[in-house]
């Protein structure tokens, strides 16, 4: 994914409307990553890329302490004021693969919610390994578009409007069904640093009308990178379509992979 300091700039314009066009993700999915990873109250965990914090809430409201470290200054910045209200929180500027603790400290979890892909590939398995206490656990999740069977037809019908702009999908391949997302089990056995204890399925829905769907669009690096012209074309398509419907809404399907590993030490 490159360097921490080139990927730093791709979600610093979308730091204002990213953390209320993103979506939540299921209060299920917490649950079972506390109760997996054998978390109790005050337990200490290193989020690595917080982004705004959409993830962080969710784990200080069960009780555990969080150090937030996001590469981009005005993700962290916004996470900081976001996050201000809760003490069990601190959010450090630095890139992941770099920073370190003070005075050695490890954590009981690494957690990393829609950032972990963005890490350096060479590098992150070692550092989750080295920041995590003997017996601790790494955790990462994201959240993919997904369409059920009987979902809402508009994404389909709009791929022919990403074809037109020259951004439609390449090979052709249709959205995965719910249950049906990669699985990194392998990867992360292949680091030799981790075994995988849970990699179990999530999905959810989110209703959004037509401004609100632009403003997700708007925190996608794909749609960042698009020129102006394209943003343009496609948005307008999107106003439009939407306001053909009764309710001026589309139903968008959210699921996601949950990793949890443990870390795999020579006494174990």
């Amino acid at each position: 994914m490159g360097s921490p300091r080139g990927r730093s700039s791709v979600f610093e314009p979308a730091a204002d409307r990213y953390d209320r066009a993103r979506p939540s993700y299921p209060e299920r999915l917490f649950d079972d990553l506390v109760r997996i990873a054998g978390l109790a109250q005050g337990d200490s965990v290193l989020e690595a890329g917080c982004a705004t914090g959409k993830a962080t809430r969710p784990l200080v409201e069960r009780g555990l302490r969080v150090t937030c470290v996001e590469l981009g200054p005005r993700l962290a910045d916004r996470a900081a004021a976001a996050l201000a209200g809760y003490r069990t929180v601190e959010v450090v500027q630095a890139a992941f693969e770099e920073w370190e603790p003070p005075a050695g400290r490890r954590f009981d979890l690494v957690a990393a919610a829609t950032s972990w892909h963005w890490m350096d590939p060479a590098v992150k398995y070692r550092r989750a390994f080295d920041l995590l206490r003997p017996g601790g656990h790494l955790a990462f999740w994201s959240a993919q578009h997904v369409v059920p069977e009987g979902g809402d037809p508009f994404f389909a019908d709009l791929q022919a409007v990403y074809d037109e702009i020259g951004e439609g999908v390449v090979g052709g391949e249709g959205f995965p069904r719910p249950g049906g997302l990669a699985v990194e089990s392998g990867e992360i056995e292949r680091s030799g640093l981790f075994d995988v204890v849970h990699a179990g399925h999530y999905d959810w829905e989110v209703v959004y009308d037509a401004e609100g769907y632009i403003e997700l669009l708007k925190t996608f690096s794909g749609h960042i990178a698009m020129r102006p012209l394209q943003r343009e074309r496609l948005f307008g398509e999107i106003r439009r379509r939407l306001a053909e419907r009764p309710d001026g809404r589309l139903r968008r399907h959210w699921g996601t992979v949950l990793h949890v590993a443990r870390r795999r030490d020579a006494e174990s």
